[in-house]
């Protein structure tokens, strides 16, 4: 569980918060979709659960104990349990898919090893089943840069799940994709959710692909909780209350 208890976020020379006075608990297996336009606070939040941005004030909860007392060894070995797909994908274009993959095992193995790209067999066999999962088992060995942007990220995806993550972060993972392609990674997401009874926290501007793929919505604008329910609770007028306009969804 993760739980966020007033938490604030001033960024510095900034004299108005990034995150104002957020209350929200996240539950295991819940698939929670982030909507609100650019500034809202959307990436902040994120940052904040996976130990990257810290709190100016209030206090974010994992299973019970408080994230800020933890050491530097303790969040980074919270951070290797936390998935992070992103928006530009963050992978190595000169190495392989199966290469790539393996890189989510750095937060695991000795830096020494990892820098010299050593991996056992049963690593990469697990890389390459991963692979399966994805859809990408027969392009292990082709290179990143060659990969067209949705099977770029459906290796981010892969590398994501090599961590064997307890919660999946995305930050706008679907937005430089088109329709078509965003819709089949929203999908694959969902299957590695349910299949790994994973927390699930995205930020996405669609909101029909929240709609559609959700089973909670939280709305966030000027860094304030405007929206909190599920996805067929969100009316026109919750939209134009989180976006300041209205939007066709």
């Amino acid at each position: 569980m993760i739980e966020f208890q007033d938490v604030t976020v001033y960024y510095p020379k900034s004299n108005e918060p990034a995150l104002s006075h957020i209350n929200l608990t996240f539950q295991q297996g819940e698939f929670v979709c982030v909507l609100g336009p650019s500034g809202a606070g959307k990436s902040t939040m994120i940052r904040t659960v996976n130990a990257l941005q810290p709190v100016t004030a209030g206090n974010i909860f994992i299973d019970g104990q408080d994230l800020d007392n933890w050491t530097s060894l303790e969040k980074r070995q919270w951070r290797s349990r936390t998935g992070m797909i992103f928006q530009h994908f963050h992978l190595i274009p000169r190495l392989s898919v199966e290469q790539n993959v393996l890189t989510g095992l750095f937060g695991y193995k000795h830096p020494m090893a990892a820098f010299a790209g050593v991996f056992s067999q049963s690593e990469k066999k697990k890389a390459r089943s991963i692979l399966q999962q994805v859809g990408l088992g027969e392009m292990a060995e082709r290179r990143v840069e060659w990969l067209s942007g949705g099977q770029k990220q459906r290796v981010g995806v892969a590398r994501a799940l090599m961590q064997e993550p307890d919660v999946f972060l995305g930050d706008e993972p679907v937005a430089s994709l088109d329709p078509g392609t965003a819709q089949s990674i929203f999908a694959l997401l969902k299957d590695v959710h349910v299949r790994n009874d994973l927390t699930t926290i995205i930020n996405v501007h669609d909101v029909a692909l929240a709609r559609s793929f959700a089973t909670r919505i939280v709305g966030l604008s000027h860094g304030k909780v405007i929206f909190d329910g599920k996805p067929d609770e969100l009316t026109e007028s919750g939209l134009e209350h989180i976006y300041g306009t209205v939007l066709q969804a």
